[in-house]
């Protein structure tokens, strides 16, 4: 019966979200926006955050990503550095202008360095990039409504199932959308995230499935209305949901705590998404179901 307040909270939420995603946007990476990422290697210790801020005034106040990256065979320092700046000018021009403010931001360190690698990815592989990551949710969405509709021939349990898992992919974009610039780590949008969204709807699948299985045990019960078999199955499976997402959120956060800064990103989507992954299999996915299904519809013989 409280299903109606947990709708409006995930209506309030996306339509916040989706007002900062229009107005805001995301952090593309190099990945889908385009970019150019130089390899350098340097004789001695250097700060990230100190080579960041000197980039980022050398690149006209274009923030620049800053990693650790370790080659084989080399002694030192490697950082592997990325940056958007003119990154829609395909031409020499721009080309020679990123490389030489580069070096004019490397040598205010005052630390020898060498360029190991350099790599363009420009505007149209990104493009294709993007229009792949978009295909590949879409499918996966696809593939879920098909499965479940299979495994419980009912189409009312896709519904809820695909719903649900819709609904963490437009709440993970939205929690990017309003904390890139604000969090101290990067919040790219790239490949790595794409992999963390296809995880997060595997996840949430799997709780969702494990509660949907639990009604089919219940609807035997012909001395309960549908909610009640609903609330049966949700109280019955709360334990192991929160156990759980208890555990796989702790086992995330110790590794975002104490992994390097490259993985912060895909570590910060993973915990998010278990958060409203649980949330969606307990207030969205089974109230939806609730919603769309009739007694007699929901019988076995």
């Amino acid at each position: 019966r409280k299903r109606k307040i947990f709708y409006v909270i995930s209506s309030l939420i996306i339509l916040f979200g989706g007002y900062s995603l229009s107005t805001k946007g995301l952090d593309y990476g190099i990945d889908f926006k385009g970019g150019r990422t130089y390899v350098v290697s340097f004789v001695d210790e250097v700060s990230k955050d100190n080579v960041k801020e000197i980039l980022t005034t050398s690149f006209d106040g274009m923030v620049p990503s800053v990693n650790e990256f370790n080659l084989k065979g080399q002694s030192g320092d490697q950082l592997k550095i990325t940056t958007k700046y003119r990154i829609d000018e395909n031409n020499f021009e721009a080309d020679t202008d990123v490389k030489a403010k580069l070096f004019s931001g490397l040598e205010n360190l005052n630390i020898k360095y060498t360029i190991e690698s350099q790599e363009k990815v420009g505007p149209t592989i990104a493009d294709d990039i993007r229009d792949a990551a978009l295909w590949s949710v879409i499918f996966s969405l696809i593939v879920i409504f098909l499965y479940i509709l299979i495994r419980f021939k009912k189409w009312q349990f896709s519904l809820g199932a695909v719903v649900a898992v819709f609904h963490d992919v437009i709440l993970v974009l939205s929690v990017f959308s309003i904390f890139y610039g604000v969090l101290p780590f990067s919040l790219e949008i790239d490949q790595a995230f794409i992999a963390a969204i296809l995880t997060i709807i595997g996840y949430s699948l799997n709780d969702t499935v494990v509660v949907f299985d639990r009604v089919r045990e219940n609807i035997f019960d012909s001395k309960k209305e549908v909610y009640e078999i609903i609330n049966k199955s949700l109280n019955s499976t709360l334990s192991r949901t929160i156990n759980t997402s208890l555990t796989t959120f702790v086992v995330l956060f110790v590794i975002f705590w104490f992994g390097g800064e490259s993985i912060k990103g895909f570590m910060f989507a993973l915990m998010v998404g278990v958060v409203v992954g649980t949330y969606s299999s307990l207030f969205v996915a089974s109230p939806i179901m609730l919603d769309t299904i009739k007694r007699k519809e929901l019988k076995i013989k």
